[in-house]
C-alpha cells in the first residue's frame, strides 16, 4: 500500500503527535502496520458517513484516528491525524 501525506495531515502531525515521542513511535508502529495489510483488525478501519462521506479512518491508540481518502486500489492519501474529537 501507497500513502501519500495531505498538508493538513503533515501540519497536524507535527502539532499533535511529534512532541509526544512514545505516542509518535506508535503512530509510525501503525502506519508501517496498514501498509502491510489495511484490513488488519487491530486497526478497526472503517468507512466514515455525513459530511466526512467517501474518507476512511483506523485507530491508532484509543483515541487517536487517521482519516484517509482511498485514490486507488493500492494508494491512499492521509488526510488527518488527531483524537476522536479533533478529526470528526
Amino acid at each position: 500500500m501507497k500513502v501519500k501525506f495531505h498538508a493538513k495531515f503533515i501540519k497536524n502531525y507535527r502539532k499533535r503527535i511529534l512532541s509526544n515521542k512514545k505516542l509518535d513511535n506508535q503512530v509510525k508502529i501503525k502506519i508501517e502496520q496498514f501498509k502491510i495489510n489495511p484490513n488488519n483488525p487491530i486497526l478497526k478501519d472503517h468507512n466514515l458517513t455525513g459530511t466526512k462521506k467517501g474518507l476512511k479512518a483506523f485507530s491508532l491508540t484509543g483515541d487517536i484516528r487517521i482519516i484517509y481518502r482511498p485514490s486507488s486500489d493500492n494508494e491512499v492519501v492521509f488526510m488527518d491525524i488527531g483524537s476522536h474529537n479533533q478529526v470528526y
